[in-house]
């Protein structure tokens, strides 16, 4: 369960598991540009799910994460809707060749990703 709560202006947090998520508005949308958008961690969410997979994959089998990186970019389609999200690993210089499928394969297994490719069900409502 989470909790959303209002500290001010266009801030909105949210608790999960005794932590704080801190949101805001940019300042062009009339936020104080204090933290991220909701939108913007949604994305990042996707970025660091990947970024999880690739790390414990590298991990697992003791190849250095020196230099390791992975990028995301996401672009709008013409309604603004998002369109496209592309997860970019960079891989460190001396990364083995045979690996380079296989850790993409391990980015893609992002539980985050496999939630917006097999969307649940939503259900809002007043009490």
């Amino acid at each position: 369960m989470m909790e959303v709560t209002f500290p001010g202006g266009l801030e909105v947090d949210v608790k999960v598991r005794g932590h704080t998520v801190v949101t805001d508005q940019p300042l062009a949308a009339g936020g104080s540009d204090l933290a991220p958008s909701p939108y913007e961690l949604f994305l990042a969410s996707l970025a660091a799910c990947a970024g999880y997979y690739v790390l414990r994959f590298c991990q697992e089998r003791k190849i250095s994460t020196a230099g390791l990186k992975v990028r995301l970019d996401s672009q709008p389609g013409e309604t603004k809707k998002l369109a496209t999200v592309s997860i970019i690993i960079a891989l460190p210089e001396g990364f083995p060749a045979q690996y380079r499928e296989a850790v993409v394969k391990a980015a893609q297994s992002c539980a985050v990703k496999k939630a917006i490719e097999d969307p649940p069900a939503f259900e809002v409502k007043a009490v």
